[in-house]
């Protein structure tokens, strides 16, 4: 939730009043997807599913939902996620084309990224970031009001 006296100002965690971080983005943010698949490789980490994605992925794989959560995901901290191979990419990366196999049904964490909680937390994070995305500082000006919705849609706050 965005508050303050010009609607954007500071983000809370949804329906606590508790302060989340001040906003550093207020004229909004660079972004397009390069479409180079780092995000996906090489770094471990982990992919959320929610029962719904673990259905929806099923059926785009044309699997069953129980054969394709035992050959596809795993559990972390209590959460569903996407296994990774050895060298740290997702299950569902394909070096090959460098895309995404499921990528019309991705997760949302995929869908919002980079919005997430964690990289707007602060500009240090975001210009972390930046360093393994290349498509972070440039392309389309996303203006801070629809930052601050896709942040409302993230289903984890420490994503």
């Amino acid at each position: 939730m965005v508050s303050g006296s010009d609607g954007l100002s500071e983000v809370e965690i949804k329906g606590t009043g508790e302060l989340l971080y001040k906003l550093w983005w207020k004229e909004g943010l660079l972004f397009s997807c390069l479409g180079c698949g780092r995000c996906c490789r090489g770094e471990p980490g982990s992919v959320w599913l929610s029962p719904r994605e673990a259905e929806d992925i099923a059926a785009c794989l044309g699997m069953e939902r129980e054969r394709f959560l035992a050959t596809y995901v795993t559990e972390r901290r209590g959460r569903k996620t996407l296994r990774e191979r050895l060298n740290g990419d997702c299950v569902m990366y394909e070096r090959e084309g460098a895309r995404c196999r499921i990528y019309g049904v991705r997760p949302l964490q995929c869908r919002l990224f980079p919005f997430w909680p964690s990289v707007l937390r602060t500009e240090e994070s975001w210009e972390d970031h930046s360093l393994e995305c290349p498509g972070m500082g440039q392309g389309r000006h996303w203006p801070a009001e629809e930052i601050a919705a896709l942040l409302e849609m993230s289903p984890f706050q420490d994503l």
